[in-house]
């Protein structure tokens, strides 16, 4: 069996540094190590306009920001095919079969559905845990996961590189494939999730300390910041409140800057801009009894955080200055994600036995039947 990767992000707004260490980082790394006999990148377009229906713009002028993010964080298009989700239409056949095997009440069960539609608000004047009642929520949006299934499922992807908030999305996929394979016979591939090594990398902070990066909390670093960003960012970081002079001890559970820190920097990094450490551990036990002051361990993490992100805009840059090219590589993917998406719709259709064109077998035999009846 061929090893597949299917992954993307939605165009609603330019990547930051937790879609970097949570996936694109490892994309990146996969792509590069020759594992993969095909990578699938998606820009989900689609999937985005499930909450942001009533701004098209919004969506249609990210696509550009999230493939500069894609090519300047490395990914290759001789190696990685990127393409746009609404230029595949049997994406959408696909998840309308997918429908019929999946319960109101599954989704309703799917934390990552639950917790999204609360991020967005969706559930304003409706009864506690009723989320087919609540006001506002789109249908698409509802069942995304489902959408998701098909987008996995139609390039035969055996593994989708992805932060650990997706996991039950993964899971519903894998239930979509047993189910369909139950019914119909084995057509579809299950996929599996390719977790960060790094735990640390598995939900990235936002830089006010909040659970998670948002582009919607204002608490990211973007892949496009500039240096100067960066360090504004950086030095307005959440750290250990109780922390307030130098020779006080400091606390790095919490400490945004430390995990940052843990997420990023390299034991070459450590030597380059902070010689006396001899490891990230000796650096937090100093901090943990004092003596080492905020202001110096940011200026680290700038300086970290910066060499990281030099080369994404230099690339970012270049390709800046190309934008049809990038057009064009986008065009010429969703060409070839197409024409692999329409072959697993034609197995499909044929395992639900609605190729009726296609079954010359059945038009026969049919043929036969009411020809004797003459």
């Amino acid at each position: 069996m061929e090893k597949i990767i299917l992954t993307g992000d939605r165009p609603t707004g330019r990547l930051h540094l937790g879609h970097y260490v949570g996936s694109l980082r490892r994309r990146v790394e996969l792509q590069n190590s020759g594992q993969y006999d095909k990578i699938f990148i998606m820009i989900a377009d689609a999937q985005a306009l499930t909450d942001n229906a009533d701004n098209p713009e919004k969506i249609r002028q990210n696509i550009i920001e999230v493939a500069l993010d894609y090519l300047s964080a490395g990914l290759d298009p001789a190696r990685s095919t990127l393409f746009i989700q609404s230029q595949v239409p049997e994406l959408c056949e696909l998840a309308f079969y997918y429908m019929n095997l999946v319960t109101v009440q599954r989704l309703q069960r799917n934390p990552t559905v639950k917790a999204e539609i609360q991020l967005r608000g969706f559930a304003e004047g409706a009864a506690e845990g009723d989320t087919t009642q609540r006001q506002g929520i789109p249908v698409g949006f509802f069942t995304y996961p489902i959408s998701q299934a098909s987008d996995i499922t139609a390039f035969k992807a055996t593994t989708v590189p992805a932060g650990e908030d997706q996991e039950p999305m993964i899971e519903q996929t894998r239930e979509i494939v047993h189910k369909f394979n139950a019914v119909y016979g084995p057509t579809l591939v299950e996929p599996q999730i390719l977790l960060p090594e790094n735990s640390v990398c598995l939900r990235l902070p936002g830089t006010d300390g909040k659970a998670k990066m948002s582009k919607s909390l204002g608490n990211c670093i973007y892949l496009s910041d500039t240096a100067d960003e960066v360090k504004k960012k950086v030095m307005s970081m959440y750290t250990d409140p109780d922390h307030l002079r130098v020779d006080d001890p400091g606390k790095i559970e919490g400490n945004t800057v430390f995990t940052y820190l843990d997420a990023f920097c390299t034991p070459e990094q450590l030597t380059k801009y902070a010689p006396d450490y001899a490891s990230l551990d000796e650096l937090k036990a100093h901090y943990r009894r004092g003596g080492l002051g905020d202001v110096k361990v940011k200026r680290l993490l700038i300086a970290v955080l910066n060499e990281v992100l030099d080369p994404i805009r230099e690339r970012r840059h270049y390709y800046e200055g190309r934008i049809e090219e990038v057009y064009k590589v986008l065009e010429a993917g969703s060409a070839k994600a197409r024409e692999a998406a329409a072959a697993t719709l034609a197995e499909v259709r044929n395992a639900m036995r609605i190729n009726y064109f296609e079954d010359k077998e059945l038009i026969a035999e049919q043929a036969r039947h009411y020809a004797a009846r003459q």
